[in-house]
């Protein structure tokens, strides 16, 4: 994991929010105030080296919680009914189970050793996660609290995607170079495709025909067709005054309506937008420094980054692809997740 500073181009106000420069600055002289997201969900962000997770909620961009979690929080998602986080604390060797209402550990599920990403599926019944010490993907029965299954896969299995119908999973192996295709009804892995050097995360199109992987060393983005399993276009990142180096892809999300994709650059503190017709990069959004993974709001308005080393996150306005505001969380925050409603 990088750990590369760079000058910070944020300042922070009395509340701990650092607000960025440029568009939403004008706005503010403009209207005289600070206008939010038109609907308000709660941000879920996990701080890795204080061992916290942080909420915000959307509307106002302001914390509202900072809860104490397991050793390392890294991975972070939620039930679709918005009910219940699940986190994993990899140094804990555990998946912990947050009430979102009391925002209480009620419950923790077996994950096998350092859980550090995993997927839910679409009918919410099971999370499959990366063990990265023990190279297996670990099959989970949240209802039951059971394993239901370890695949074995690459060397260091990070990255974790699954298709919209459920039936397709993908696992990335970070020294591996692989990403694994895993049929979910036989936990049998299918194809493994090689990608660039150190892939850590796959986000699949709304339609299930692609699944595009971030290779943060090699600084690329293969998509590859999910039905002959092979790379269709490989992405590629220029950043003038950057060098090649420290343009690490991480996180990856698309947009529903799967027009645009918006990837982490990790130490180059800029999230790229690429068209996904053409796999162009439309624009390079510079938010705080070493931006890591991405969420949407429900409402698609806004996407949200997490910035490692600047210790906040960026609410990016999906219409205009302008940063908007960021807000101080916890120490090196991780992942982060909205709730859906």
């Amino acid at each position: 994991m990088s750990r590369k500073r760079n000058a910070c181009l944020s300042r922070t106000n009395r509340e701990g929010i650092s607000v960025h420069r440029g568009a939403y600055a004008l706005a503010i002289l403009a209207t005289g105030f600070m206008a939010g997201p038109a609907s308000a969900y709660m941000a879920y962000v996990s701080n890795e080296k204080d061992n916290t997770m942080t909420v915000v909620d959307t509307a106002t961009m302001q914390v509202v919680k900072t809860v104490n979690v397991g050793q390392r929080p890294r991975g972070i998602t939620i039930s679709h009914d918005g009910k219940h986080i699940y986190l994993c604390a990899s140094d804990d060797d555990s998946i912990e189970v947050i009430d979102t209402a009391t925002l209480e550990i009620v419950d923790t599920l077996p994950s096998g050793p350092d859980p550090e990403l995993f997927v839910l599926s679409p009918d919410g019944k099971t999370l499959y996660v990366a063990n990265e010490d023990d190279n297996l993907v670990t099959v989970i029965d949240i209802e039951g609290k059971k394993v239901l299954a370890e695949i074995p896969v690459g060397v260091e299995p990070e990255g974790m995607g699954i298709s919209p119908d459920g039936k397709t999973m993908v696992n990335t192996s970070e020294t591996t170079n692989m990403a694994h295709f895993i049929d979910t009804s036989s936990h049998e892995i299918t194809d493994n495709v090689l990608v660039d050097a150190r892939p850590r995360f796959v986000e699949f199109t709304p339609d299930g025909k692609q699944a595009w992987v971030s290779a943060e060393i090699g600084g690329t983005v293969s998509v590859i067709d999910n039905q002959t399993r092979e790379v269709v276009q490989k992405i590629t990142f220029e950043i003038s005054g950057l060098r090649a180096e420290s343009i690490q892809p991480v996180g990856v999300r698309i947009t529903a309506d799967g027009k645009k994709a918006y990837v982490a650059l990790g130490p180059a503190n800029r999230v790229a937008v690429i068209n996904t017709q053409t796999y162009e990069v439309e624009k390079y959004v510079l938010v705080g420094q070493r931006v890591w993974q991405l969420a949407f709001t429900p409402d698609q308005k806004t996407i949200i980054s997490t910035n490692g080393v600047s210790n906040d996150i960026t609410f990016i306005d999906v219409a205009t692809d302008e940063p908007v505001q960021s807000v101080t969380v916890g120490a090196l925050p991780w992942g982060v997740v909205v709730s859906p409603n």
